[in-house]
């Protein structure tokens, strides 16, 4: 450990003495002797809010992510949960999804950074690494219940949430497929039976740091309220953003990362006696600078220095719709949520991440998306299930375009397009056979169908795969060696089955259980280095990647004193990887970046997480959680090690995406001087070094993260104002690191895992450095 490092977390321990995980970890707590607080939604509907600010309101959680009839205390779920409610996320002032990395043990909710607002989500070691939008994820995300088919435009701004939770661990039973490594769900606030307001202006950026871009202004709106008393209320809201760019690109000394994002969105809600139907519709309208993209045989990975001669763009518009039916009939709940998604976007990236026009490419991307959620839920002393069935349906379309003058003159030209449908049907069940013990069992089937019209992004005459111009069949008439591409349809069937116990005393509980999931195989978009390709359908039989099947043993517990001041959630795991689908990305003078997606090894991952909270007066809470990850490959069966041999080398490679340790500390405090209240809250978390590529060449370093803010809830009712930070230590981190074939004075010339100088360079999108701001709130 150097000087700066031990420093920096010599200064935290000082600043805090417990994590950020959230505080809103557990039920709003009561003084011994009370009743338990009802969680059911008749409790709160109609209530008007205490102030915000308060700690009490900071730790009521209950989670939807069970899809019981009821919502569920965080505390009483067996599962390894995270979540956060409203009264949260404003103290820890979350702007995107993004800001919730540093909040958790083991969970990495990054953007790659090619394009902005790409997820790559990593939850106890299971992410990708790609921007190819063709890929599944092994995280999914979820809009007010609708699945994102994509990974595109899920990394925005966010405001106006009513929660977000975080299930770690394969969610296959109740989510589907693309939810091995866990699920993110983020709901949006609904209308209120009572009218209130909320409007927010704030301003940030690189305030301490000279050479650096500009501010970045932000101001959104929200107004909720009854249309007809007790039977239609509603809910509109805007939001405003206008980003300088954090950065100074020194290649002309211009701001960059400069964006500018609108966002609308209206809900209504019809209560209907034992019906009630909520239906939200969000409008998203974002477009700025491309990626801040640093080339580390240039620049020190330790800097924000960068000099690119292509700004690049992106522009994106999205269209979300949810409509959600919920009808007590009988014993239980029917549930329906329909939900729609159009998304349109282009890029236009300089990949070398040079000053000079080495190899620059653009992008566009056409999704949309329809699906449908029926279950229908009973709880009762007994026993809680929940059955359904689930219907998505997604059109995709993608064409990438590549411009490379120092290998060819001709521009590459490709991409693909695909439907996609899936079906499913499920069953999930809680029963107690004592007060005290209960078995868990759940099972899922699955259909998964795609069919794909692929063309190889080679040198080739201009065409577009939105527009229906790029060939799949023939021969490529700059290259006749070559085919155009081809054409293919996969089908894939599954059953997601999970079965466990739980064994609960007074406010504590112990579980056990076992799950299994699969991840999406499928096509790549993005085929570039043909002759292997080829090689690897006259081995297989296929044009297709198979799916990743992952089988998780989890065995935690949930622990709370009498009172309630103190909780500790620990949990262990194994999981058993088989078929590993990745991407391995490889420099290529030819096709600047080669990026194959193959089936390549069975792996383990062995990990262990925990969170604690202690209340220690009515005014200070403080938290701390630690993550531990051990990842092995066990069988290897393609070269990923880059060195044309499969053997012991690629078993001692780290897996992608998976941090060693994870740690945290930090503190709430609530300090009232008369009409005046002062809410301050500082948290630290450690993330270790991580692999970015499959042959440990590219590699995220280790961050020490500081944020912390300061709230003064005045005597004007309704009105705050708050001072922030966020990554106080100023730490440099990244999307990836893409190894490119275009370096400069710091490059190596040879390739070794986690070396600080890459043999030629990388393309390494640049995440934002400190950043300081202040927040007027005001709400009624």
């Amino acid at each position: 450990m150097n000087f700066r490092t031990a420093t920096k977390r010599t200064l935290a321990l000082l600043l805090c003495t417990a994590a950020a995980t959230p505080i809103a970890a557990h039920a709003q707590q009561q003084a011994p002797g009370e009743d338990e607080p009802d969680l059911s939604d008749e409790a709160t509907v109609g209530e008007q809010p205490e102030a915000r600010g308060s700690i009490a309101n900071i730790g009521n959680i209950v989670v939807t992510g069970t899809k019981t009839q009821n919502p569920e205390d965080v505390q009483d779920v067996p599962l390894a949960v995270t979540a956060f409610n409203a009264d949260t996320l404003e103290a820890f002032k979350v702007r995107d999804i993004q800001g919730l990395t540093f909040q958790a043990p083991n969970v990495s909710l990054d953007q790659i950074g090619t394009s902005r607002g790409q997820a790559n989500f990593s939850i106890r070691g299971l992410g990708i690494n790609s921007s190819i939008p063709s890929i599944d994820p092994t995280v999914g995300v979820f809009v007010d219940g609708v699945y994102l088919g994509i990974n595109g435009g899920v990394v925005f701004d966010l405001f106006d949430l009513e929660s977000v939770e975080i299930l770690r661990g394969p969610q296959g039973v109740l989510f589907g497929r693309n939810v091995t490594g866990g699920a993110v769900l983020i709901n949006t606030g609904n209308p209120t039976e009572y009218l209130t307001g909320k409007f927010r202006a704030a301003v940030d950026g690189p305030l301490l740091d000279g050479g650096r871009g500009g501010a970045n202004y932000t101001a959104s709106g929200v107004v909720s309220g009854p249309l007809i008393e007790d039977v239609l209320l509603f809910k509109v809201g805007a939001y405003y953003n206008n980003d300088e760019g954090y950065f100074q690109n020194l290649f002309d000394g211009s701001n960059h990362g400069a964006a500018e994002t609108y966002i609308l969105r209206g809900a209504l809600e019809a209560r209907l006696g034992d019906l009630t139907v909520t239906g939200k519709v969000d409008y998203f309208d974002s477009d700025g600078d491309g990626p801040s993209a640093q080339n580390r045989g240039i620049f020190e990975r330790d800097t924000f220095d960068f000099a690119i001669d292509n700004a690049g763009s992106y522009t994106n518009e999205t269209i979300n719709v949810s409509l959600t039916a919920e009808w007590d009939i009988g014993p239980g709940t029917l549930t329906n949520v329909f939900g729609y998604r159009d998304y349109d976007a282009t890029t236009d990236a300089d990949i070398d991440a040079t000053s000079l026009f080495l190899f620059h490419s653009n992008t566009e991307t056409a999704q949309d998306q329809i699906s449908n959620e029926i279950r229908y839920a009973v709880s009762t002393d007994r026993f809680d299930i929940t059955v359904g069935g689930f219907y998505f349906d997604q059109r995709l379309e993608y064409t990438e375009v590549r411009d490379i003058p120092v290998a060819t003159p001709l521009t590459f030209f490709g991409g693909g397009a695909q439907d996609h449908e899936v079906l499913g049907l499920f069953a999930n069940g809680q029963f107690y056979l004592t007060d005290a013990l209960s078995i868990i069992g759940g099972i899922r089937w699955s259909q998964e169908t795609k069919d794909a019209d692929i063309t190889f992004i080679r040198p080739r005459p201009e065409c577009s795969v939105l527009d229906g111009t790029c060939p799949t069949t023939g021969t490529n008439p700059f290259i006749p060696t070559e085919p155009n591409g081809f054409s293919d349809r996969v089908r894939f069937r599954n059953v997601s089955p999970k079965v466990g116990l739980q064994y609960e005393w007074n406010d504590s509980q112990v579980y056990a259980h076992w799950t299994r999931g699969y991840r999406s195989g499928g096509y790549n978009f993005r085929i570039t280095d043909i002759p292997v390709f080829l090689r690897a359908v006259e081995a297989t039989g296929d044009f297709f990647f198979d799916e990743e099947r992952v089988d998780s043993y989890e065995i935690g517990g949930k622990f709370e004193s009498v009172d309630g001041t103190f909780t500790l959630n620990v949990a262990g795991y194994l999981t058993d990887i088989s078929d590993l689908q990745r991407e391995v990305n490889l420099a290529d003078p030819g096709a600047g970046v080669v990026q194959n997606v193959l089936n390549t090894a069975d792996a383990t991952i062995l990990g262990f997480e925990a969170e604690a909270r202690m209340k220690l007066t009515d005014s200070f809470i403080v938290t701390a959680n630690v993550g531990i990850i051990d990842d092995d490959y066990d069988e290897v069966f393609f070269d990923i090690s880059s060195d044309g041999l499969v053997d012991e080398n690629d078993l001692a490679l780290r897996l992608p995406r998976v941090p060693e340790v994870t740690w945290g500390m930090g503190f709430i405090h609530e300090l009232f001087l008369g009409e005046n209240e002062i809410l301050t809250r500082v948290n630290y978390q450690f993330r270790d070094e991580f692999a970015f590529t499959d042959n440990n060449f590219g590699f995220i370093q280790s961050s020490d993260n500081l944020e912390a803010n300061i709230t003064w809830v005045t005597p004007v009712e309704g009105f705050s104002l708050s001072v922030y930070g966020r990554n106080l230590f100023d730490e440099v981190q990244a999307g990836g690191d893409t190894q490119v074939p275009f370096g400069g004075p710091l490059s190596s010339g040879v390739n070794q895992p986690f070396t600080t100088a890459p043999a030629a360079g990388t393309f390494s999108p640049l995440s934002r450095g400190r950043n300081i701001g202040i927040e007027a709130l005001f709400e009624f």
